[in-house]
């Protein structure tokens, strides 16, 4: 079933976006296991809703209600299972959508999958809205690394045709990661960050939508870790990443520009440092070699097509006329989700690299 992920870290997603609630049960997590539940409600409201013009003004504090698993402030070793609740829905908005697809969404699909008997409101059980329980189990995850002092931090690559620096591959600190994560809009280059805004807001202008790119980077996982072929970890967190709403492309270290090199380029050339640990001058594999970490830090970079939800009237099909028709969303939607999937993109980074590591 799609909603189950994991082997040693299993995580169960529920919920629709207009439902009661959304939620998470995570299975494998060690008893005594301190949570700090203010890193945890600040990892939340980095993805929540409203917060500022360039996401949907939709009021939803993302509060996590902890049902079972967690006693005394520590984790019982039992299935940890967290709840958000739903509040500020406007399903009427929806209404016109029953019969007539959004373009670049899942109703058609859904429609064709669950025989109509899907949820359509917001988008159901397709919504972004339930990446949210999925940040509340990256929570825990960063958590955990963090005590082995594994850090993970993103920036804002891309929006559009807005490009901002790559992150150094060899040399990413975490000061800088850990000040990207307090960031309302996290970018490495405040000028590139204002243009980037520009460029959302002439989209929510005309009605439009745009997409971008996430750079995300986690240090010190230790090298060894992994496997070849079907459990690498370039396999476990493409998987994550791609369960993410509206990601359209993975891609590690150099990535795609890799096949511009020679191999005598593309190769991470090997060295001991001066405390005898084991380096490379560069990093154009991002830290992995033959699925399993080299010990440098993990680069990846997620693509996000633009928000689906666009005002502009759009063509698309009656379900129930069988005729071609036309429709105009309403609603509150993200001009761009970028923005908001950053947090996102670090949670499954976090659950896949503890997987990693618990396997």
């Amino acid at each position: 079933m799609s909603g189950v992920w994991g082997n040693k870290l299993q995580l169960s997603i529920f919920g629709e976006s207009h439902g009661k609630a959304i939620g998470v049960v995570i299975n494998g997590l060690e008893p005594g296991i301190e949570l700090d539940m203010e890193m945890i409600n600040k990892e939340m409201e980095r993805r929540a809703p409203g917060r500022n013009k360039y996401s949907t003004q939709r009021k939803e504090g993302d509060k996590i209600e902890i049902v079972s698993g967690f006693f005394n402030g520590k984790t019982t070793g039992t299935p940890l299972t967290a709840m958000i609740w739903n509040g500020d829905q406007h399903s009427k908005d929806y209404g016109n959508i029953k019969d007539t697809p959004r373009p670049g969404h899942a109703d058609y699909t859904g429609f064709i999958k669950y025989g109509g008997f899907n949820d359509y409101r917001g988008g159901g059980h397709f919504s972004g809205r339930i990446t949210a329980p999925i940040v509340f189990a990256g929570a825990v995850a960063k958590q955990i690394l963090m005590k082995q002092n594994i850090v993970i931090g993103s920036h804002i690559l891309s929006i559009n045709n807005i490009r901002e620096d790559n992150f150094d591959r060899v040399n990413i600190n975490e000061e800088t990661l850990k000040e990207l994560t307090l960031k309302a809009f996290p970018v490495l280059d405040e000028e590139k960050g204002e243009e980037m805004k520009n460029v959302i807001s002439n989209a929510r202008d005309n009605l439009d939508s745009v997409g971008g790119i996430i750079e995300c980077s986690a240090i010190n996982v230790p090298a060894g870790f992994g496997d070849p072929f079907f459990d690498s970890v370039e396999s476990t967190l493409s998987h994550l990443l791609f369960s993410i709403p509206a990601v359209k492309g993975v891609e590690f270290g150099a990535g795609f520009d890799i096949t511009k090199m020679q191999g005598s380029e593309a190769n991470d050339d090997f060295y001991y440092d001066e405390a005898g640990n084991v380096k490379t001058y560069s990093n154009n594999n991002g830290g992995i070699l033959g699925g399993i970490t080299s010990g440098m830090p993990i680069i990846f970079r997620t693509a996000f097509k633009p928000t689906a939800s666009i005002y502009k009237k759009q063509k698309t099909i009656n379900l129930c006329t069988k005729k071609n028709d036309e429709i105009s969303i309403n609603g509150r939607h993200d001009p761009c989700i970028v923005l908001r999937a950053v947090p996102v993109v670090e949670a499954v980074c976090a659950i896949g690299i503890l997987d990693i590591l618990l396997r």
